[in-house]
């Protein structure tokens, strides 16, 4: 699916996605990424929902969101609560959801002006 709009150009935007890929702004990413209205970190180590752990929830507390949108790939899958304790802890919400389903709503929630984390996993177990 490919978006268009005109939105400032200085923020993060999904202009795209699909199957392996995701598009911020111009750059096409073919690995999970987190991705914030100021930040994008192309180094977040989980690949699939497997590998996710609780290091990589407490590396998005750091970023300091209001709310994370996690993508979970092709399908909806739900991490074991301990896992998301660290952002719980900190007032965090936590809203999980297929990757399509978190780019839409990560940019839903960055137009508000809300400070938004969407970590989104690209690959199938």
């Amino acid at each position: 699916m490919r978006f268009s709009l005109d939105i400032d150009t200085r923020l993060n935007f999904v202009r795209g996605y699909g199957s392996g890929w995701i598009r911020i702004n111009e750059r096409e990413i073919r690995r999970s990424v987190i991705v914030t209205p100021e930040q994008l970190v192309t180094d977040w180590p989980p690949q699939t929902f497997a590998d996710l752990e609780g290091g990589h929830f407490e590396a998005l507390a750091r970023l300091e969101p209001e709310i994370v949108v996690l993508g979970t790939g092709d399908l909806q899958r739900f991490p074991h609560p301990r896992l998301t304790q660290s952002l719980l802890a900190r007032g965090v919400g936590v809203e999980v959801m297929t990757t399509a389903a978190a780019c839409r709503t990560y940019n839903i929630i960055m137009l508000e002006g809300r400070r938004v984390a969407a970590a989104l996993l690209l690959m199938a177990d």
